[in-house]
């Protein structure tokens, strides 16, 4: 028996009720924490670098959610970025199941522990028996942590162990591979390295200081290749840009595609696209001295 034939118009409108239910709904973006650039013309402006061309937010997942490989890079200390990471990972889920999430903070170590807790009721003291480290401010990062730990995709260990740290800052292995190894890229890391330490570091150290740095690097391209697709990883600015940092190491591990970079950024910092596909703005937190407070021992 044939279907009767329905009306142009009516097909059409049956076309587009199913497209609209195809797509999940973009949710609700979290309100701004940072109480410094409120009134800056950049907050929050989502700008697709290569040309120039301001995004929504739906635009934006609509790109992001084709990478097998998405880096976000962060201000470790800004709760915008955390909250706005927490937003891409369920708006990202809501586009297409999530491969893994790749995390800076989690170290090969405390890969058993987070295994131990996948969908599982998870303990009263979730840092204690993570075996979080202090240095990441938990505040900050547990309710990523939290949302991940009850979704079915892993959360993998991104960094170095400790261990591992101390025994490359005494013997670093050479780093293969031409992009990586650039002499400017490696000149602008040197300085990074040397600016973050406040010019205290004696000279003599920053070689291994550097190369630790790169080792990093080199870990969380080897994770991301490694890890489930599509695979999302949240670092520090320096590990995602594209001109110094992961993107480099994928590269020379022979991955020069599919790998797209947002950066989450304050206003009035400069990004531009040799450093990455795309920048959002946030506030910005007050300006802090860090340099006084470790001259005085702080």
């Amino acid at each position: 028996m044939r279907c009767p034939r329905l009306p142009a118009l009516l097909l059409l409108l049956v076309w587009g009720l199913a497209g609209c239910q195809s797509r999940a709904e973009v949710p609700p973006l979290p309100a701004w924490q940072s109480p410094e650039g409120r009134e800056h013309a950049e907050l929050g402006q989502i700008r697709e670098l290569s040309s120039g061309r301001l995004l929504t937010p739906a635009q934006l997942l609509e790109r992001l959610a084709q990478a097998p490989r998405l880096l976000v890079g962060e201000k470790h200390d800004n709760p915008d970025h955390h909250a706005l990471q927490l937003w891409l990972l369920r708006a990202l889920q809501g586009q297409r199941p999530q491969g893994s999430l790749l995390l800076e903070m989690l170290q090969p170590v405390q890969q058993a522990k987070v295994d131990a807790l996948k969908q599982q009721a998870l303990p009263a003291d979730l840092p204690l028996a993570l075996g979080w480290q202090q240095g990441w401010d938990w505040a900050l990062y547990g309710p990523i942590v939290r949302e991940a730990l009850g979704q079915p995709y892993p959360l993998l260990a991104a960094n170095l162990d400790t261990d591992e740290v101390r025994s490359l800052y005494r013997q670093p292995p050479p780093l293969k591979g031409e992009r990586s190894t650039a002499a400017k890229v490696r000149a602008v890391l040197l300085e990074q390295v040397r600016e973050s330490h406040c010019g205290l570091l004696p000279e003599s150290q920053l070689p291994a200081m550097l190369a630790v740095q790169q080792q990093r690097d080199r870990r969380m391209a080897e994770r991301l290749l490694a890890a489930p697709q599509p695979a999302l990883l949240l670092a520090g600015g320096y590990h995602v840009r594209k001109d110094i940092g992961v993107p480099l190491h994928l590269a020379d591990l022979g991955a020069e595609a599919g790998t797209q970079v947002l950066m989450l950024a304050e206003v009035g910092q400069g990004v531009d696209a040799q450093m990455a596909d795309y920048v959002w703005y946030t506030p910005a937190l007050p300006e802090q001295d860090y340099c006084a407070q470790m001259r005085k021992g702080g």
